[in-house]
């Protein structure tokens, strides 16, 4: 059986986009996908990130697997036509299909909603009887514990910072209204075992360990169990949390003990009210400030991300956001549209009142505005989240950002910092270029 498995990417950030290698680690999904293909199968399994790599039109296999989020969603569509034409069987998985599986299965011979880890080798099992299911919903015992490793040797590690991606817990109990995650996938919390993850850690060369989970906080007794037995193995390790983190002094100091060096954060508005209105209210906005000086205090580095377009977001959103970002120190903002996935409680606000003007899905890339704001036009969000990234990723706001006073706690870790300043200082150039007739196109793929 020939396999290939393919992940399209959005104009933006697609390998000929505008997002450099600095920006980018090796994804999980395609190289687990590939881990859980049947053993008896003997499979030749291809993987094509479409951030990494173009997608060949050219593929000689018997069924092609596509994972797919909102706004890769038209170009799946695309691809999985295409390859459909030509007699190859396409599966389609991911969040977007997880949140639209009848729209899904207009484009595919099988739809995966939620989980893979059993639904993926059934659809195969059952491609190989020639029976397979137009739709395989995830069964309530579905787990992400004792699984095969990765198989990270099918990606082209030259096109990746790293290819150390470890996942580590997957879910997240918060239930922000503009997230997909739980309505795709619920709010249960799936884990692996610790054992698991610390000999997967053991096998990977080099001293940098990034975890892509959403949330690696969500069950704080396990993030404690996890790290605590990290700090042997003497790792530098970068991931996912909320800003619950400041509250806990000693969940810092495990981190700070286990190598962390860096973390993302959603700190999501400088609007306290918009925290509560999108369920978000363990963010509290009067304590940015102390929580970068904790972070910094114990040589933590963080990613801050923030949305324009909530309802109580006025003008001048974009000036107080980028003097917080300098005057907190916050060392690589981030910004982002709030948008409305569909299925979501924001979406269906939205659309009770009309609001929502864009229904083509390769514009749902949390960049663009596809639907019209409270305080502003359309047009002045998009001018407003153009000019925050200009004027954050300026080299008088790059140099601004730098924490003097917990200088000596950072200090190596200045040369990540000023990489990947420079790795967005060059996106927020070419912000602006990326319109509706760029990220819409997908004439490279053939009807």
């Amino acid at each position: 059986m020939k396999i290939a498995l393919l992940a399209p990417a959005g104009a933006m950030h697609r390998y000929n986009g505008m997002f450099h290698k600095n920006l980018h680690y090796a994804p999980i999904t395609l190289a687990l996908l590939a881990a859980l293909v049947p053993e008896e199968f003997h499979a030749e399994v291809k993987i094509y990130d479409e951030t990494a790599e173009a997608i060949p039109l050219d593929l000689d296999v018997d069924i092609i697997g596509i994972t797919c989020i909102t706004g890769t969603a038209s170009r799946c569509y695309k691809f999985a036509d295409y390859f459909r034409k030509k007699g190859i069987k396409v599966i389609l998985g991911g969040v977007h299909p997880s949140l639209m599986p009848e729209e899904a299965m207009e484009h595919a011979d099988s739809v995966i909603v939620g989980l893979g880890e059993d639904n993926f080798p059934k659809a195969l099992r059952d491609f190989n009887e020639n029976k397979m299911q137009r739709i395989y919903y995830q069964d309530k015992c579905t787990h992400i514990e004792n699984r095969p490793m990765p198989r990270k040797d099918l990606l082209n590690k030259k096109k990746y910072i790293t290819l150390n991606t470890v996942e580590a817990i997957r879910g997240c109990h918060h239930t922000c209204t503009f997230c997909a995650y739980p309505v795709a996938f619920g709010t249960k919390v799936y884990k692996r075992t610790v054992e698991d993850i610390i000999e997967e850690i053991k096998t990977l060369k080099g001293k940098l360990v990034i975890f892509p989970d959403v949330n690696l906080i969500s069950d704080v007794t396990f993030a404690k169990e996890l790290f605590t037995a990290m700090i042997p193995l003497k790792k530098w390790w970068f991931g996912l949390t909320t800003t619950v983190i400041g509250e806990d002094e000693e969940l810092l100091d495990v981190f700070q003990k286990s190598g962390c060096k860096g973390i993302l954060l959603g700190f999501e508005s400088v609007n306290q009210e918009t925290q509560k209105n999108i369920n978000k209210g363990v963010n509290k906005v009067n304590q940015y400030k102390e929580l970068m000086n904790k972070l910094h205090r114990h040589g933590i580095m963080a990613m801050g991300c923030f949305a324009f377009g909530s309802d109580e977001d006025k003008k001048d959103v974009f000036k107080r956001t980028v003097d917080l970002c300098n005057e907190a120190k916050i060392d690589l903002p981030r910004f982002a549209i709030i948008t409305p996935f569909p299925s979501t409680p924001f979406y269906k606000e939205l659309e009770a009142q009309k609001r929502i003007v864009e229904k083509d899905w390769a514009m749902y890339d949390v960049e663009h505005v596809v639907y019209n704001p409270n305080h502003m036009t359309k047009e002045e969000l998009q001018e407003g989240i153009s000019w925050a990234w200009k004027e954050t990723y300026s080299i008088k706001n790059i140099l601004k950002r730098i924490d003097l006073r917990n200088l000596w706690k950072i200090n190596i870790l200045y040369s990540i910092y000023f990489g990947a300043n420079i790795g967005y200082r060059k996106y927020a150039k070419a912000f602006e270029a990326y319109d509706k007739d760029i990220m819409a196109d997908n004439s490279d793929i053939p009807q």
